[in-house]
């Protein structure tokens, strides 16, 4: 099994609320973008949420559009080893500062999910910190999780509360 490692953060000051996922995929890592698989619904869903259509836009017009929105990304693991992409395939995971990161950014609301296990670890990673922020739990943006977009989108529409 390979190493893989997060991004860096996408948050400023004026963050809102902080998406979180687990760790890039294959073809996220290959292009260092977040949710780079075309069959991920992550940009389609965020766009629906805000009202623009961040799927037409370039990878950095869609991250300033975010900042913009008040939406900021990251993820819970810092580094795994894992083959593929599968959230189930990540092992010895080592999870990133989030208790740090949530320090820096003043307007944060709400913590979002983008996923089971991201919220399982991330969770754990705020356990016993009094955390006063919402927590969201939203259904994987993946292809590898098959519930109807329509679906996940109701869900998702649930952050439109934190960043009006």
């Amino acid at each position: 099994m390979t190493t893989k490692r997060c991004f860096p953060p996408v948050v400023d000051p004026h963050t809102r609320v902080l998406v979180l996922g687990s760790l890039p995929g294959e073809v996220s890592l290959a292009q260092s973008q977040y949710y780079a698989h075309k069959q991920n619904r992550f940009w389609h869903l965020m766009g629906d949420v805000l009202g623009v259509d961040l799927v037409s836009l370039d990878y950095d017009s869609r991250l300033a559009t975010l900042r913009r929105h008040r939406v900021g990304l990251w993820d819970v693991v810092a580094e795994a080893r894992r083959e593929g992409s599968l959230d189930s395939s990540i092992r010895d995971h080592q999870g990133n500062d989030l208790i740090g990161l949530i320090a820096t950014l003043p307007k944060l609301r709400a913590i979002a999910f983008n996923g089971g296990t991201a919220a399982k670890i991330g969770e754990k990673a705020l356990a016993g910190h009094g955390d006063p922020h919402a927590i969201v739990k939203l259904p994987s943006s993946s292809p590898a999780y098959t519930l109807a977009y329509a679906q996940k989108l109701i869900a998702w529409q649930a952050l439109r509360e934190w960043l009006a």
